[in-house]
């Protein structure tokens, strides 16, 4: 069967099963979907899946076959509209994402099926090899986040197994901040006015000094609208909490948003309220540059921070209760493009409305009002250039905007005003936040009919943010604060330096549309997975003390005549997270005759790199199978760690071991390849050669 025609069939499934303005929830609908459309049909999608069958269509999933949905047409948006186009898109994506879980699925079914119907097939030394290995080793031999093919556990596994444990979302403890909202330089909260009976609910207006300005009945404008679109854009009291472990940060953005681009004095904006509209968790190795977004369910209009979030895998393979509340937490289907607009290489893009210190105060951050109304340096500031490594996690949401990610490009400023100290992208923080920061409209030279209309959308958005920016902001002199940001001044804007020439900004614009040519120093945004041991890539761990020893079989068993144990020490130091758990090791086997000679066997008696890679595995037992002429043992974990269970936190070598059944007069030749699950579409990074050494059973 095509792929294509596979992805014919589903797609009116899905449809009709998940159209509408809600949807199932993930897990109590899929799987009985999954078997009714059989296992042979699953079988057909893994023959034909992964990275053949997309050729030629950016939008295909590597891994799977199938294929991502366009997002509709228009500027990137916070959070979908809620028009048709829109619930098409969705519906879309959830075809996309059954599509996907019925292919993972079928790859547990298919290999049993093989097992059993192709046992016959296996001499009777690969059966009875495999089965002792298994029965040593099987308890160690796993791959990460693979417990569920439910798209937000598995989601949250790989999460876990790159950043560690997942903190729960916390918007009303110590550590959370409220967002705060300023009107003509003063700041602004909902609360009752004594001075009127009844005190009615309205907006009381203070500055720096805590002096009472005024009140008002309503709230059009303020100084420093949200930039994220189809959001509330001046709305206030959203909570955003950010957590330290180390090398990983974590923060939880709790977003009051309405349907209305105003504010009324509705209790839901209190502070007192802990009812808010959007939910997003961003983790983010300041090392390494993994990061990983989490969003609310889009089916959902309302949350509450009253009580904390579960993680989306849970807090761990086996906190059932956990995993089961996170699926009808987050959404599935990752509607929100979230690395469109934080893509700066950083945790957090900085802009005027989310209230630090540093940005959008006239008198710098060491003014009147930065001390008064500021979240202060709560998001401290890094330095991360263009070169440093970036990398989005989670292969759900990764094969839903696959062909953004490999297109997405850091810009060099030709005209050296901006990029000196700040990484622009041909994405949202080129496209929308540089010319909001700069008060210029986007521009391309010579655009094609397409970016053309894309920018005249780009322009109305823009527009529309603006509308809602006080006159206070944008006047001149005294209190002016947007443009936000000055050449070579960047957001001191009490100098008096000069704003950016429209001459250099259309330079610059043309660039960050992807339109530019060499002057623009394109380079990609993204990088690639380090694979373990790539020194160049940022990963310098790799095995060490590998060693062989012969010993006697244990009491009771039988087919074998010896013991032979493979020893390693390894520790995932990547990123300096303990409880890492992206690496496994696969190991190929092959045996000959002792030469009489006692030669050391050449590099070619030795499996190859693709036999230990498993490019041709056929599974015998379990985790234990045929690749090429050898016999290979996939995904060992260190000693100790079962399967489904958390590792222990270590900043030390762990200790690694396969047992092998040997018998006596063979040589046995084995290639030890650690590998990194990598949760993306590049699903799997190999060291480049791995480790060799053979082991004589001379059993005289």
């Amino acid at each position: 069967m095509a792929l294509k025609s596979i992805g014919f069939i589903l797609i009116p499934i899905a449809a009709i099963g998940l159209i509408g303005s809600t949807w199932p929830l993930p897990g109590r609908g899929d799987t009985a979907e999954i078997h009714r459309l059989g296992s042979r049909m699953a079988a057909a999608a893994m023959r034909t899946s992964g990275r053949s069958a997309c050729r030629g269509n950016d939008r295909c999933d590597r891994l799977t076959g199938c294929i991502a949905p366009s997002p509709p047409a228009g500027p990137i948006a916070e959070a979908l509209p809620d028009d048709e186009k829109h619930r098409l898109y969705a519906r879309d994506l959830r075809a996309f994402r059954l599509c996907r879980r019925l292919v993972q699925s079928a790859a547990n079914t298919t290999d049993t099926d093989i097992r059993r119907a192709s046992a016959g097939a296996f001499r009777p030394e690969e059966r009875i090899f495999a089965e002792i290995v298994q029965r040593w080793n099987g308890d160690f031999l796993w791959a990460p986040a693979t417990a569920s093919s439910n798209a937000v556990t598995q989601f949250g596994d790989e999460a876990r197994a790159v950043f560690g444990p997942i903190p729960e979302g916390d918007c009303a403890g110590d550590t959370a901040k409220t967002i705060p909202l300023e009107v003509e330089g003063n700041i602004v909260d909902l609360k009752p006015n004594p001075g009127k009976a009844g005190s009615p609910l309205e907006f009381e207006h203070r500055n720096a000094d805590g002096t009472l300005v005024k009140w008002t009945r309503t709230l059009a404008q303020c100084d420093k609208p949200s930039l994220a679109g189809n959001v509330t854009y001046c709305g206030m009291n959203s909570r955003l909490n950010r957590l330290v472990k180390g090398n990983v940060e974590w923060l939880t953005f709790c977003r009051k948003s309405t349907s209305h681009p105003g504010i009324e004095p509705e209790p839901y904006w209190r502070k007192s309220n802990p009812k808010f509209a959007r939910l997003g968790t961003i983790g983010f190795n300041r090392e390494t540059g993994e990061i990983v977004f989490f969003d609310g369910r889009k089916d959902r209009a309302e949350f509450d921070w009253s009580q904390r979030f579960v993680p989306p895998g849970g807090n761990s393979y086996s906190d059932h209760n956990g995993r089961a509340r996170a699926e009808a937490l987050y959404d599935p289907t990752f509607q929100v493009q979230c690395s469109a607009c934080h893509d700066n290489k950083n945790a957090s893009v900085v802009a005027p409305h989310i209230g630090l210190a540093r940005v959008g105060y006239r008198a710098g951050s060491q003014g009147q009002e930065a001390a008064a109304f500021s979240l202060g340096n709560y998001l401290p500031e890094t330095s991360r250039n263009e070169q440093r490594p970036f990398r989005v996690i989670g292969s759900g949401y990764t094969s839903t905007y696959g062909a953004e990610l490999r297109q997405a490009r850091t810009v060099r400023d030709p005209t050296g005003n901006c990029t000196e100290c700040h990484t622009l992208t041909t994405q949202v923080t080129g496209q929308r936040l540089a010319p909001d920061a700069v008060a210029q409209e986007p521009f391309i030279a010579d655009p094609t009919w397409a970016q053309l209309l894309q920018v005249r959308a780009e322009r109305m958005k823009l527009k529309e943010i603006n509308s809602h920016r006080t006159n206070w902001a944008l006047r001149s002199g005294a209190g002016k604060i947007h443009p936000w940001m000055l050449p070579y001044h960047g957001n001191d804007l009490s100098s008096a330096a000069p704003e950016i020439s429209s001459a250099d900004w259309r330079k610059l614009s043309n660039c960050l549309w992807g339109a530019g040519a060499a002057e623009c120093g394109y380079r990609p945004l993204y990088t690639a997975c380090p694979a373990p041991g790539s020194v160049a890539q940022g990963d310098g761990s790799g095995p060490a003390n590998v060693s062989t020893a012969v010993l006697p079989l244990p009491a009771g068993e039988i087919g074998a005549e010896r013991l032979l144990r493979v020893s390693w020490r390894y520790l995932n130091s990547y990123g300096a997270v303990p409880q890492r758990d992206d690496v496994r090791f696969n190991m190929a086997v092959k045996t000959a005759a002792i030469p009489q000679s006692g030669r050391a066997p050449l590099a070619s008696d030795y499996p190859g790199l693709d036999e230990a890679r498993g490019e041709n595995f056929t599974t015998v037992d379990g985790e234990t199978g045929t690749s090429g002429t050898a016999m290979l043992i996939r995904n060992a974990s260190y000693f100790g760690h079962a399967k489904f269970t958390e590792p222990t936190p270590s900043t030390v070598l762990r200790e690694f071991r396969i047992d092998l059944p040997a018998q006596c007069g063979r040589r046995y030749l084995v290639r030890l390849l650690p590998k990194r699950l990598c949760f993306d579409q590049s699903d799997t990074a190999y060291a480049e050669k791995g480790q060799l050494l053979y082991a004589d059973i001379r059993c005289d």
